[in-house]
């Protein structure tokens, strides 16, 4: 395989010494330089030569600035589906970009990309405005779907002199950010944009975890514990719990593994039947016959060669729209109990509305805090087309075209599934020999 372009494209030279280097206090600022990497593949190969090995760009403060912060205006936008910890890096880039470096000027584009059109009036951020909304859920700037005309968000953005851009979302979010620092460089007012990857599937590559994940499955299973419950709690009883997961089953297979509860998880990567001795109802109705009770946890994009016409249709970015795996299932089952006159209670929970709009929890706040810090960092320095994620524990510097290349998934033949596997019990729910 190829290895990644993993160079971080820059603004031009940086001239200006940076504020944070006044600060003489022990341990304030501790400067990287941009020679300092992360080996994309950390695993010891006997022979082969480290300086030929693919790495990513160390994260955080340079000594020297591309932009004047006294001059310096900001620009902030929250783009897609709502995540525990939008509020949180809104804060933390506001408080970082004010107290550590001296801007004044920090505009908040509300409702997605439609705010950095002339559509919207941007919102000034302050370290007032922003004091307390990392402890609400959900984004102070409110987010949307749906593309924008470049060209206008590109003219707009330079009518209004914005030097450095942090935009917070998904895949195609990034996709959208990179096109717009390319239309900015193309009209003549180059934007540093800075990517803070925001996917409550977890399943942006080249980074360890995306903020709101843990807090995601944190609050999923306080849903799996419930289903657990009901299940106890009738003869043969079925609890059936549809989790966020549309490409990658992260999520199911962490709240799974984290409750010890579930004995079915069907993510997208692993494809189930439901008929035939292998399928899933014949192994839910063994398990019934062994234990009386059954927890099964389905990401939002299992099985979903199952459903008729899924993905005919595509939402306002452009993602194909899902069939509901969920009621599908539920209906299935009830009616392959009901035909065979077995008797089953089966009861449904879809949380995930409620799972994404919750409050960080405390490890998400702080690792949140931690992405925005690095992101300011980033822009004032001029470095633009880029996210700031962890990977083996440290903050780096991805390139936006490499971090949208592919989609991370779970692997079905790795450590995470066979985990999953191993805490479920769940035999193969498939006629081939191999997932």
């Amino acid at each position: 395989m190829t290895p990644p372009d993993l160079r971080i494209d820059s603004l031009g030279t940086c001239q200006f010494v940076s504020p944070l280097a006044a600060d003489d206090s022990p341990g304030a600022t501790v400067f990287v330089d941009d020679s300092h990497s992360i080996l994309l593949d950390d695993v010891v190969v006997q022979g082969e030569r480290i300086e030929d090995r693919p790495a990513l760009e160390l994260a955080g403060p340079r000594p020297r600035l591309f932009f004047d912060p006294a001059l310096t205006t900001l620009g902030i936008v929250t783009c897609g589906g709502l995540c525990p910890g939008l509020n949180d890096v809104i804060r933390g880039i506001v408080m970082t970009a004010w107290h550590r470096y001296g801007v004044r000027r920090i505009l908040g584009f509300p409702y997605g990309y439609r705010g950095c059109t002339p559509q919207c009036e941007p919102i000034a951020l302050t370290p007032e405005r922003v004091a307390d909304i990392h402890e609400q859920g959900g984004t102070m700037l409110a987010s949307s779907r749906g593309q924008q005309d470049v060209a206008v968000m590109a003219a707009h953005l330079a009518s209004l002199g914005v030097d450095v851009l942090c935009v917070i979302g998904g895949d195609g979010t990034l996709r959208g950010a990179q096109a717009l620092g390319e239309a900015t460089r193309a009209a003549g007012h180059p934007i540093a944009v800075v990517g803070i990857p925001k996917t409550i599937d977890n399943d942006i590559e080249f980074i360890d975890q995306s903020f709101g994940f843990e807090t995601a499955f944190s609050a999923a299973m306080h849903a799996i514990r419930c289903a657990h419950n009901e299940a106890r709690g009738a003869p043969n009883g079925i609890g059936l719990v549809k989790l966020m997961g549309r490409h990658s089953g992260f999520i199911a297979c962490h709240a799974s593994l984290a409750t010890s509860h579930v004995n079915f998880t069907l993510i997208p990567e692993v494809p189930f039947d439901l008929d035939g001795e292998h399928g899933l109802l014949a192994a839910l109705k063994r398990r019934l016959d062994a234990r009386q009770h059954a927890v099964i946890v389905v990401a939002e994009g299992a099985g979903q060669s199952l459903l008729k016409n899924a993905g005919a249709a595509r939402d306002a970015s452009g993602n194909i729209r899902l069939g509901d795996i969920g009621t599908f299932l539920a209906d299935r089952i009830n009616a392959h109990f009901a035909a065979n006159g077995w008797e089953a209670t089966l009861k449904y929970i879809d949380p995930s509305y409620i799972i994404r709009s919750v409050p960080a929890n405390p490890a998400d706040s702080v690792f949140c805090w931690r992405l925005a810090t690095n992101a300011v960092h980033a822009g004032m320095c001029g470095k633009t087309q880029l996210v700031i994620g962890q990977w083996h524990g440290r903050f780096v510097h991805v390139p936006i075209a490499a971090a949208i290349a592919r989609r991370k998934q779970v692997d079905p033949q790795g450590d995470l599934w066979r985990n999953v596997l191993e805490s479920t019990g769940q035999p193969r729910l498939s006629q081939c020999t191999a997932h």
